[in-house]
Protein backbone atom coordinates (compact mmCIF):
# COMPACT_ATOMS: atom_id res chain seq x y z
CA UNK A 1 0.00 0.00 0.00
CA UNK A 2 1.17 3.59 -1.14
CA UNK A 3 1.99 5.40 2.46
CA UNK A 4 3.26 8.66 0.52
CA UNK A 5 4.85 10.64 -2.33
CA UNK A 6 8.47 10.05 -2.57
CA UNK A 7 10.26 12.27 -4.30
CA UNK A 8 9.07 13.74 -8.16
CA UNK A 9 12.38 12.68 -10.21
CA UNK A 10 13.15 15.79 -13.00
CA UNK A 11 15.45 14.94 -15.48
CA UNK A 12 17.69 17.73 -15.90
CA UNK A 13 20.97 18.55 -18.23
CA UNK A 14 23.61 20.50 -15.82
CA UNK A 15 22.70 19.24 -12.43
CA UNK A 16 25.29 21.90 -10.67
CA UNK A 17 23.36 24.52 -12.87
CA UNK A 18 19.96 22.92 -11.44
CA UNK A 19 21.11 22.72 -7.79
CA UNK A 20 21.57 26.19 -7.75
CA UNK A 21 17.90 26.63 -9.63
CA UNK A 22 16.32 24.53 -7.51
CA UNK A 23 17.90 26.11 -4.18
CA UNK A 24 16.40 29.64 -5.09
CA UNK A 25 13.26 28.42 -5.77
CA UNK A 26 12.73 25.78 -3.02
CA UNK A 27 14.67 27.94 -0.34
CA UNK A 28 17.22 25.01 0.93
CA UNK A 29 20.27 23.62 -0.28
CA UNK A 30 20.25 19.37 -1.29
CA UNK A 31 20.84 17.52 1.76
CA UNK A 32 22.54 14.70 -0.85
CA UNK A 33 23.89 14.29 -4.08
CA UNK A 34 25.35 10.92 -5.51
CA UNK A 35 25.91 8.77 -8.62
CA UNK A 36 24.08 5.56 -9.37
CA UNK A 37 26.57 3.94 -11.46
CA UNK A 38 23.72 0.99 -12.48
CA UNK A 39 21.18 3.68 -13.86
CA UNK A 40 23.84 5.65 -15.58
CA UNK A 41 23.13 8.98 -13.45
CA UNK A 42 23.63 11.37 -10.89
CA UNK A 43 21.08 12.22 -8.58
CA UNK A 44 20.38 15.73 -5.87
CA UNK A 45 18.03 15.53 -3.40
CA UNK A 46 15.89 18.32 -1.89
CA UNK A 47 14.10 17.76 1.27
CA UNK A 48 10.35 19.82 0.60
CA UNK A 49 8.04 19.06 3.96
CA UNK A 50 7.36 15.11 3.97
CA UNK A 51 8.25 14.61 0.26
CA UNK A 52 11.42 15.25 -2.31
CA UNK A 53 12.89 16.60 -5.04
CA UNK A 54 15.24 14.17 -6.84
CA UNK A 55 17.52 15.94 -9.69
CA UNK A 56 18.48 13.06 -12.27
CA UNK A 57 21.79 14.50 -14.76
CA UNK A 58 22.63 11.46 -17.24
CA UNK A 59 26.31 10.41 -16.57
CA UNK A 60 26.44 7.85 -19.60
CA UNK A 61 24.32 8.71 -23.40
CA UNK A 62 22.42 5.28 -23.02
CA UNK A 63 21.18 6.19 -19.82
CA UNK A 64 17.40 6.05 -19.52
CA UNK A 65 17.23 9.94 -18.36
CA UNK A 66 19.82 11.04 -21.77
CA UNK A 67 17.66 9.43 -23.58
CA UNK A 68 14.67 10.79 -21.83
CA UNK A 69 16.11 14.17 -22.43
CA UNK A 70 16.60 13.66 -25.97
CA UNK A 71 13.11 13.01 -26.79
CA UNK A 72 11.04 15.56 -24.22
CA UNK A 73 13.78 17.12 -22.94
CA UNK A 74 14.49 18.44 -19.32
CA UNK A 75 11.29 17.83 -17.16
CA UNK A 76 9.82 15.89 -14.91
CA UNK A 77 10.88 12.24 -15.35
CA UNK A 78 9.01 10.33 -12.81
CA UNK A 79 6.95 10.20 -9.77
CA UNK A 80 8.18 7.81 -6.75
CA UNK A 81 5.63 6.64 -3.67
CA UNK A 82 6.69 5.52 -0.55
CA UNK A 83 6.10 1.84 0.20
CA UNK A 84 6.33 0.10 3.50
CA UNK A 85 6.51 -3.83 1.33
CA UNK A 86 8.07 -3.31 -2.13
CA UNK A 87 7.65 -7.07 -3.02
CA UNK A 88 4.52 -7.43 -1.57
CA UNK A 89 2.82 -4.26 -3.46
CA UNK A 90 4.89 -5.54 -6.76
CA UNK A 91 2.48 -8.91 -6.39
CA UNK A 92 -0.11 -6.73 -5.77
CA UNK A 93 0.42 -4.52 -9.05
CA UNK A 94 1.26 -7.27 -11.06
CA UNK A 95 -2.46 -8.92 -9.77
CA UNK A 96 -4.25 -6.10 -10.98
CA UNK A 97 -2.55 -6.11 -14.51
CA UNK A 98 0.28 -3.15 -13.93
CA UNK A 99 3.28 -3.83 -16.13
CA UNK A 100 6.65 -3.37 -14.35
CA UNK A 101 9.74 -2.53 -15.48
CA UNK A 102 11.41 -5.10 -12.68
CA UNK A 103 10.80 -8.50 -12.07
CA UNK A 104 12.53 -7.67 -8.21
CA UNK A 105 13.40 -4.44 -6.85
CA UNK A 106 16.55 -3.25 -6.86
CA UNK A 107 18.82 -0.75 -5.23
CA UNK A 108 18.49 2.97 -6.08
CA UNK A 109 19.97 6.34 -5.06
CA UNK A 110 19.47 7.61 -1.68
CA UNK A 111 19.57 4.28 0.22
CA UNK A 112 16.00 2.83 -1.69
CA UNK A 113 14.67 -0.33 -2.58
CA UNK A 114 13.14 0.13 -6.05
CA UNK A 115 11.08 -1.07 -8.70
CA UNK A 116 9.14 1.19 -11.73
CA UNK A 117 5.60 0.73 -13.48
CA UNK A 118 5.30 1.01 -17.28
CA UNK A 119 4.22 4.55 -18.01
CA UNK A 120 2.07 2.53 -20.47
CA UNK A 121 -0.06 0.88 -17.66
CA UNK A 122 -0.02 4.38 -15.38
CA UNK A 123 -1.16 6.84 -18.00
CA UNK A 124 1.66 7.74 -19.17
CA UNK A 125 3.08 8.11 -16.27
CA UNK A 126 6.55 6.57 -14.92
CA UNK A 127 5.69 5.11 -11.46
CA UNK A 128 8.67 4.67 -9.15
CA UNK A 129 8.06 2.56 -6.00
CA UNK A 130 10.64 2.79 -3.10
CA UNK A 131 11.31 1.25 -0.08
CA UNK A 132 13.58 2.22 1.99
CA UNK A 133 16.71 -0.05 2.52
CA UNK A 134 18.43 -1.51 5.29
CA UNK A 135 21.15 -4.22 4.85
Amino acid sequence: MVQKIEHIGIAVKDIAKANKLYTQLLGVAPYKQETVESEGVTTSFFQTGESKVELLEATKPESAIAKFIEKKGEGIHHIAFAVEDIKTEMQRLREEGFTLLNEKPKRGADNKLICFVHPKSANGVLVELCQDYTP
